[in-house]
């Protein structure tokens, strides 16, 4: 589907890398004009060349999701926008509840969280403004199911998901859907690395033996499907795994 003129401008938070740039890329060839942001100016204005060169339309604009002020700023350059998809998140550690950095689980409330609120709130008026907008929040499905040693990103990621849910009911009526998609096992340059601080080998572990586990693309390429669905059909939730993964703690490896 071709999106309408009043609504074809998508803001892509968390830009730089993995899932947000590959949704980018994808959005800008289903026609929307994408809007670039994350706190990495060099790869966002990177990513925008690309996308302008390939025959699609795209700017970078450097952001922290969790700087109000910022956000609020940043909110001004529109008159309307059609699509926000709040992708900016992650996981930092995988310690236990007794040992858990307080500090770490405070970045990521702060990021998964309150950096999707900072852009809804900001954003929601724009996209209720272009008469068919969609809030996508790109959550996980560590925010559907724990599993041990990952409550401080559970506990963000479950956050994320009841905001979406309940942001769906409180503007039920008004011109905008709220879609949700939770990937499972993902595999990107970065999400494992950062996790582990830069540790290669606990990073490498993650996937090992797992044959085909989901790329940044296949994720974008939900999103996009979500995102493109007639105004009226809203994708409540979407639950996306590898085949080799049936929940958090079920997954097949080969040896």
């Amino acid at each position: 589907m071709t999106p309408s003129a009043a609504s074809r401008i998508a803001v892509v938070t968390g830009a730089s890398s993995g899932i947000g740039a590959a949704t980018a890329r994808q959005l800008a060839a289903a026609g929307y004009r994408v809007v670039l942001t994350a706190r990495r100016k060099d790869r966002i204005e990177a990513l925008a060349e690309e996308i302008n060169k390939a025959g699609g339309q795209a700017t970078a604009y450097p952001l922290d999701v969790t700087d109000r002020a910022a956000v609020d700023e940043f909110a001004t350059a529109f008159k309307t926008v059609g699509v926000l998809v709040n992708n900016a998140g992650g996981a930092l550690g995988a310690d236990p509840v007794a040992t858990g950095d307080p500090a770490d689980w405070r970045q990521m409330y702060e990021t998964n969280v309150i950096g999707t609120l900072n852009l809804t709130q900001a954003l929601l008026p724009k996209l209720e403004a272009s008469g068919d907008g969609t809030v996508v929040v790109v959550s996980s499905t560590a925010g559907h199911a724990t599993y041990e040693g990952g409550a401080g990103y559970v506990a963000a990621k479950h956050g994320a998901h009841v905001l979406a849910e309940t942001l769906r009911l409180e503007i039920v009526g008004r011109p905008v859907r709220v879609i949700e998609v939770a990937p499972g096992m993902v595999k990107t340059d970065e999400f494992a690395l950062t996790r582990f601080a830069g540790d290669e080998e606990k990073a490498a572990k993650v996937y090992e033996g797992v044959p085909d586990p989901l790329t940044a693309d296949d994720v974008a390429d939900t999103i996009t499907w979500a995102i493109t669905r007639p105004s009226h059909v809203n994708i409540d939730l979407l639950v996306v795994r590898p085949r080799a993964q049936a929940s958090n703690t079920k997954v097949h490896r080969v040896t």
